[in-house]
């Protein structure tokens, strides 16, 4: 009888959890995203401020402008891209914060396809 009543108030305490997302602390800054690509560790270092991030990955660095859709949403739109994928925008939703670092959701702007990664922060621009 214990157990039929204790699952219930169990329920309501986890529908009343909020996810914490506090995306303003992670605008600006320095950035460190970790990724496995066919089993293989690859890590993209990145430094974002209000309008533009800078990747650098295996050596080469990238531009990309940003445009803040919402306080948690942003667009990305590579400067100077090198074919014809890169003239594809890229929609960047970050889903949870932390202290240091955010679980985001990205994919093609226009497609369902996503993924999902964590990022972590390296450096504080304030």
């Amino acid at each position: 009888m214990k157990k039929i009543l204790i699952l219930p108030l169990f329920l309501v305490l986890i529908s009343c959890y909020n996810v914490e997302r506090n995306c303003k602390d992670f605008k600006t800054g320095k950035f460190k995203f970790d990724y496995k690509v066919d089993g293989v560790n690859k890590t993209t270092v990145f430094e974002r401020n209000d309008s533009i991030e800078i990747e650098t990955f295996e050596g080469k660095t990238d531009t990309s402008t940003i445009r803040w859709v919402s306080d948690c949403e942003y667009i990305l739109q590579k400067i100077h891209p090198k074919n014809m994928a890169e003239k594809n925008a890229i929609n960047m939703k970050i889903l949870t914060t932390s202290k240091n670092s955010y679980t985001f959701e990205f994919g093609i702007v226009g497609s369902d396809k996503k993924q999902r990664g964590t990022v972590e922060k390296i450096a504080d621009f304030r």
